[in-house]
């Protein structure tokens, strides 16, 4: 019987009744002590993340290609850590995992948020070079450090979660904001994230995705600005039936859920934060 069952929390699973009995509702979203990689990490969404974790009380491994950057972020909050990080170097994923690891002798979370954006570029203008560079950052970047954190997950059989940072653009077309590779890959990283998940469900492994609308970072900077609405601030209010962009905090509430307990029979799944856009 299920009430039979006690399984290592930290790998998800059963628990029993009374360990269900004896945790607090706020224990479920718990990261205390768990080790986390977030890429991107120098501005951003991946600044944002990497900020929230570790006041959440995990230690952040913060990478990024600006170290500069890396080092205001981390003179933040003590448990992050940031590592120079080119993610379309594998020897550089490699580094970062194995540096984790070596230092906390243990990895749980991964966040493949580094992204490039195409924008703005109709497709029959843009170069096979411009469209590939994209899809090696948001695309096979993530299966890379995915899979480099997978392996040392299995062999630790601790388990452990991955949240690749998708897209709205993941599920529809951004024309008339052209953006033919950012389109492509976020769209591939979804089925990315399904299929890895069916793969390493069996190891207690979780891969799910989140797809923002538009929140405020260097790349939607510029339509962020309502005194500026031809820039791109009224195409955001027109297609989003909350008409408004989005806040970073409000991505808050789902990278907890998917980096915590909350979610150890969630996997595969990919969770739109965009004020209603895909719903239309």
């Amino acid at each position: 019987m299920c009430s039979a069952q006690n399984v290592d929390s930290t790998r998800g699973g059963l628990r029993t009744l009374a360990d269900q009995r004896d945790r607090k509702p706020s224990d479920v979203f718990a990261v205390d002590g768990r080790v986390a990689i977030v890429t991107g990490a120098s501005s951003g969404i991946g600044a944002h993340m990497a900020g929230v974790l570790a006041a959440a009380g995990a230690h952040v491994y913060a990478g990024a290609r600006r170290i500069e950057r890396l080092d205001e972020l981390a003179a933040t909050n003590p448990r992050i850590t940031p590592i120079r990080c080119d993610v379309t170097i594998e020897d550089d994923l490699k580094r970062l995992v194995d540096t984790a690891v070596s230092q906390r002798g243990r990895l749980d979370i991964v966040v493949n948020n580094a992204g490039l954006s195409d924008a703005p570029i109709r497709a029959e203008n843009e170069s096979l070079a411009q469209f590939r560079s994209v899809v090696d950052v948001n695309l096979t970047a993530c299966f890379a450090l995915s899979r480099l954190a997978a392996i040392h997950m299995m062999s630790a059989g601790t388990g452990g979660t991955i949240i690749n940072i998708a897209s709205v653009h993941g599920f529809v077309a951004s024309a008339p904001n052209n953006q033919a590779a950012y389109v492509a890959s976020k769209s591939g990283l979804v089925g990315l994230t399904r299929e890895l998940a069916g793969q390493w469900a069996r190891h207690e492994i979780r891969v799910n995705a989140i797809a923002p609308g538009y929140v405020p970072t260097e790349l939607t900077q510029p339509m962020m600005d309502p005194d500026e609405p031809s820039k791109g601030y009224d195409y955001i209010v027109k297609r989003t039936p909350m008409r408004r962009p989005g806040r970073l905090d409000e991505l808050d509430g789902v990278l907890l859920l998917l980096a915590s307990d909350a979610s150890t029979f969630m996997t595969g799944q990919t969770v739109t934060v965009d004020g209603g856009w895909t719903a239309q």
